[in-house]
């Protein structure tokens, strides 16, 4: 595409933006989005043995100082913030049309739920083609591993979506303390886990963070959408987050990064610790307070049109950003140990190779999406026995990426 039909490409999607759109929502999300591709492509690596086969690898087990990338790049709690300020919206005018709670929660849901479908359904169909090539056990597991990962959210997100009437009602009556009992059962779960009695929990005692934990900002969110969200609020979430943040690192030993990192004990975001709370409540805050200046910012058309592209593409990038990835590493694998690719993220030089492949991975993704888009809406042209078989094959293939078989 030359420059003069880009510009006109650009102007087009500008101009048929209603007026009304919240720009500076669309970008706070193409933000978030956008940090979950790119953090998984640099703190994500991968190990080769000796039968060419894949693991997961991480950089971050041997390069500990990475680990303020996290901070950056772990943005979900921008994303469930302006979830919860969209699903406030989108329920209120379900409800002015006389909507009832249970048909829009179930129409939420499905629209979440058939790219989920759609993309491990096709997995394990590319499962089975890859076994019948030759590719070695570890690596379909590890494939598989790396294509759910990122599904889990789209679980808890469901979730919580389902909870949003008792949100805004919450929200209404509360406005931001709302939050508050969710960071207090954190704090009480964490207490639990890593205090003077954590030699007497339970393993699954974890679990109960999970839903509290990403409510969090999600009902931040919703109450920023039904208009109680102060400016002064904001500032309090804004500072009270970065003081909460910095406490828990260097007084109460949480770990120093926001991901899972192979070999350690203690892990922040599965499920959510304080620490991801803090970290929500400080983009939180610095979301509302820098609202108006993004706003500003991308009325410019040849900034908004890519967030327009992103945003179009949101369960796209979220469910096949994984498969960008694999599709160079599971060739590269076959060739043998590959700088940056399938060799071993235990040195400076493998840093800079994998950045150098982040172009390749996004053009992978971008090709995809071309196509996997279609899985995002109604499969009007499905029938009933295909919907069947599609379930079918998402089953077997959670089951084998879960190694329940």
């Amino acid at each position: 595409m030359n420059t003069t039909r880009m510009r006109q490409a650009v102007a087009k999607v500008d101009a048929a933006t209603p007026a009304h759109r919240d720009r500076a929502l669309d970008g706070l999300r193409a933000l978030a989005l956008l940090a979950v591709p790119t953090g998984h492509w640099l703190l994500g690596g991968f190990t080769r043995d000796g039968d060419g086969g894949l693991h997961n690898a991480s950089p971050l087990s041997s390069f500990p100082s990475l680990a303020p990338l996290s901070w950056v790049l772990q943005m979900l709690g921008i994303f469930f913030l302006v979830g919860g300020y969209a699903s406030a919206l989108s329920y209120r005018r379900a409800s002015e049309r006389d909507e009832s709670a249970r048909s829009w929660i179930a129409g939420r849901l499905v629209r979440l739920g058939r790219p989920v479908v759609g993309v491990t359904a096709i997995w394990a169909g590319l499962l089975t083609v890859l076994w019948w090539s030759g590719v070695p056990d570890a690596t379909l597991h590890t494939a598989a591993t790396l294509v759910i990962q990122p599904l889990w959210f789209v679980g808890v997100y469901g979730a919580v979506t389902a909870l949003t009437p008792w949100c805004a009602l919450a929200a209404r009556k509360a406005g931001p303390w709302a939050a508050v009992p969710l960071l207090g059962t954190v704090a009480v779960v964490d207490l639990l886990r890593y205090g003077p009695w954590s030699a007497g929990m339970p393993t699954w005692l974890s679990l109960l963070n999970v839903l509290p934990g990403w409510l969090f900002a999600y009902q931040l969110g919703v109450g920023w959408g039904e208009g109680r969200m102060s400016r002064r609020a904001a500032r309090v979430l804004l500072f009270g987050g970065a003081a909460l943040f910095a406490v828990l690192l260097w007084e109460f030993g949480y770990p120093m990064s926001m991901v899972g990192v192979p070999g350690e004990a203690r892990t922040n975001s599965h499920p959510p610790s304080l620490l991801v709370l803090a970290l929500g409540a400080f983009q939180s805050g610095a979301a509302v307070l820098l609202r108006d200046r993004l706003a500003s910012l991308l009325r410019r058309p040849s900034w908004w049109a890519p967030v327009v592209a992103v945003n179009l593409s949101a369960m796209t990038i979220l469910c096949w950003h994984q498969t960008a990835m694999l599709t160079a590493a599971i060739p590269g694998a076959a060739l043998g140990v590959v700088p940056g690719l399938t060799s071993a993220p235990d040195t400076a030089g493998w840093v800079a190779a994998r950045v150098m492949w982040i172009p390749l991975f996004a053009a992978l993704l971008m090709v995809t999406a071309r196509s996997a888009r279609r899985l995002d809406a109604p499969w009007t042209g499905a029938g009933r026995g295909i919907r069947v078989v599609a379930g079918v094959l998402a089953a077997g293939f959670a089951i084998f990426a879960l190694r329940l078989a």
